[in-house]
């Protein structure tokens, strides 16, 4: 069954020996002091611990810790009783949350007897104390999006969802509280599937609001589904958007179980087959059974270098750019000449833009990650096991100057090609091993490697995450005939779009192939500048068009270097992503000054490569600019100000063009604009459907007319 709100999801582990029920009588309590409850049934210590724990997380915040009392009553119950642990971090006061300590303390397991217990792999230890060691931290979540065209039905779908639930134990998982945070899955369990009809709210505000919400991996479904939209006789699109929390599921994996959604769907709602195997259980398993000491012997041979970063600056976000079809067909043309894929091209000009963001001088080290699918394993049936498989390994470029330009790639793609061998283990245990006296991977003995027992683990602590990581984005190909079954009841679905990735490095690079064979870009920081991430962003994809087009056999790192150094904006061509004010970026100039400009509007959600096709398309000798989303043009009048300012100052006419959701925004701007003394702009809102080219030759009519 779907639901047409958001709540919070049920927490993860039961209370142990039974259900336990808690009575909360609010009658004559202060509502900002904790309250005095009741407890019925079997009480355990440990879990009321973990479950005050858990609420100092998801409760308001600042808070103090509390100190619990339990005093056992002669009827068998228990009174629990809370002081605080110290004084409050604020004067505030808010109301004591009861009722989510409620939630905590009286959820049951699900289906009859107990939940199966895996361990948890390394990797996801990792990930989770990173989670952990950051709760204030908005968007604990990865989100992809997809566009349904054409008939949905509603409950069809949530049993579609159930169905791929119970063949993949995955989507009913959940990490234990507690020291240990073993993995349980729980009977009955699946995704939270959300439904909101057409215009119920903005697209763009739920990505968002989603986003924040972020996913609670101690509970049960690290996968939650929301339609926009969609009914049995739905003539337009639905959007539909599904968030999964990284230390149970990668992008991979979410893409697979779409697949399986699809066929679910196609199926009635019940997807054929058994349980999936491999399972994840499989996997651990697998994991354990590995002899580490090879992988010890490498890394401690091929120790990775520090990492490297550029100065650390202000702001956090993501910023784009695109290589367009015929760049990106040259540059897998030029890798390919090297002996190399381009993925080691990308990582030879990132290692090149660190080098040179860092002020180096002579030959250096340059360190930085690299994410692997995890599923170069030989596991059969990995390549079909959705889990947390993603791993990034450590990676050094070793940049000379005085070297030839063709030897750096070709090293990174040996390098590549070694640590492949050890796509399953984890940056924690490498780093315990190469780092004498360093702390081991939580839950890992630096000796051996081998999983500790789990009454002797240490506690799970975050591994910081440190310079950068390279991401270049391999994806499952849907099979052949699901596109010609779903086109039979009338249904189209788009390929899935990322719309963020928290990775907990401070700088995260995405490289992937778009529909039309543009390579996009996707700079995501948390811990370094945005500035800084939007310059190395650019100068790495201006050096991925160039280089092709311009390096020779005699072409040195040095000569690579200054061709990075020059501002990508002053090349002969026109490139996409030069900076015209704070909230612009200029995707195509103007063929001369004063021809006029057309705007394109990008609402939070919307792929930009729809907006970078549209400005390819374009024909007219007018400039084509992007207006980025909020924050940069949020509701405050500074920000205002200055994106008027900044459309203003560009002369000639104006038009605003949007897709759909859009439109709202661009209306608003267009009435800032004549308010402060403007010419009227046009404004072109279209559907998600159109095409790139249409939308194009619609904006160029409309500049002709008001010209």
């Amino acid at each position: 069954m779907t639901t047409d709100h958001s709540s919070r999801p049920t927490p993860a582990r039961a209370t142990p020996g039974g259900p336990m029920t808690v009575v909360l009588d609010p009658t004559g309590q202060d509502p900002a002091a904790p309250p005095v409850l009741e407890l019925r049934g079997p009480v355990d210590p440990h879990r009321v611990e973990a479950a005050l724990d858990r609420l100092a997380r998801l409760g308001p915040r600042p808070a103090p810790s509390w100190r619990p009392s339990l005093e056992p009553a002669d009827d068998g119950h228990h009174t629990l009783r809370l002081t605080p642990d110290g004084p409050p971090a604020t004067d505030a006061v808010a109301p004591f949350p009861a009722g989510l300590l409620a939630d905590l303390l009286t959820v049951t397991e699900s289906g009859p007897g107990p939940a199966p217990r895996i361990e948890p792999t390394p990797l996801q230890r990792e990930l989770l104390a990173d989670a952990d060691a950051h709760p204030g931290t908005e968007g604990w979540c990865e989100q992809l999006a997809v566009t349904w065209y054409g008939p949905l039905d509603p409950e069809r779908l949530a049993a579609a969802w159930q169905s791929v639930a119970e063949r993949e134990s995955v989507l009913r998982a959940a990490f234990e509280e507690g020291p240990e945070p073993w993995i349980v899955c729980h009977e009955g369990a699946g995704p939270e599937v959300l439904r909101f009809p057409h215009g119920s709210v903005d697209w763009h505000a739920l990505v968002e609001a989603d986003r924040r919400r972020g996913l609670d991996p101690r509970r049960p479904g690290p996968l939650r589904v929301t339609f926009l939209g969609g009914g049995p006789d739905a003539a337009g699109s639905t959007r539909v958007l599904l968030s999964f929390h990284p230390a149970l599921l990668d992008d991979w994996s979410v893409r697979l179980l779409l697949h399986e959604f699809y066929r679910a769907y196609l199926a009635g709602g019940e997807l054929p087959g058994g349980a999936r195997r491999p399972d994840l259980g499989d996997y651990t398993r697998w994991l354990a059974a590995q002899d580490t000491a090879p992988a010890r012997e490498f890394w401690r041979d091929t120790p990775p270098g520090p990492a490297t970063l550029p100065p650390a600056g202000d702001g956090t976000g993501q910023v784009r750019a695109r290589i367009t079809p015929e760049e990106s067909e040259r540059l897998a043309a030029w890798a390919g000449s090297l002996g190399c894929p381009e993925s080691s091209a990308l990582h030879a000009v990132w290692a090149l833009a660190l080098y040179r963001a860092g002020g180096h001088e002579g030959a250096a080290d340059i360190g930085f990650s690299a994410a692997v699918s995890g599923r170069g394993i030989l596991l059969d049936g990995v390549e079909r096991l959705p889990a947390a498989l993603r791993n990034p390994l450590p990676m050094t470029a070793g940049v000379n100057p005085y070297a030839p330009l063709a030897e750096l790639p070709a090293r990174l793609r040996d390098q590549a090609l070694d640590v492949a061998g050890y796509e399953w283990v984890s940056q924690g245990r490498i780093r315990s091993w190469t780092r004498p006296g360093g702390p081991a991977a939580p839950g890992h003995t630096a000796a051996s490697g081998h999983t500790a027992a789990s009454g002797s683990a240490p506690a799970p602590a975050a591994v910081p995450r440190t310079g950068s990581l390279v991401v270049f984005e391999n994806r499952p190909c849907p099979p052949g005939d699901l596109a010609p079954a779903l086109a039979a009841l009338g249904v189209r679905v788009s390929t899935p779009e990322t719309l963020g990735a928290r990775t907990g490095f401070p700088l995260t690079l995405v490289a992937h192939r778009d529909d039309e064979g543009g390579l996009v870009l996707t700079a995501s920081c948390l811990g370094t500048g945005l500035a800084q991430a939007e310059d190395l962003l650019t100068r790495t994809a201006h050096a991925l068009r160039e280089l092709p087009r311009t390096a020779t056999p005699a072409t040195t790192v040095g000569g690579a270097l200054a061709l990075l150094a020059g501002p990508p904006d002053r090349t002969p061509r026109g490139r996409p992503g030069t900076r015209r004010g704070a909230a612009l970026t200029e995707l195509r100039p103007a063929a001369r000054p004063g021809t006029g400009t057309v705007c394109l509007v990008r609402a939070p959600g919307t792929p930009l490569s729809a907006l970078t096709r549209v400005a390819y398309a374009y024909r007219g000798p007018e400039a084509v600019v992007l207006l980025r989303p909020p924050p940069y043009a949020d509701a405050s009048a500074p920000a205002a100000d200055a994106v008027v300012g900044a459309l203003t100052d560009l002369g000639g006419p104006l038009v605003l063009g949007a897709f759909c959701g859009g439109g709202e925004r661009a209306h608003a701007l267009a009435g800032q604009l004549v308010a402060a003394g403007s010419r009227p702009p046009g404004v072109v809102l279209t559907g998600t459907a159109t095409p790139a080219g249409a939308f194009a030759h619609t904006l160029e009519a409309v500049v002709r007319r008001i010209r």
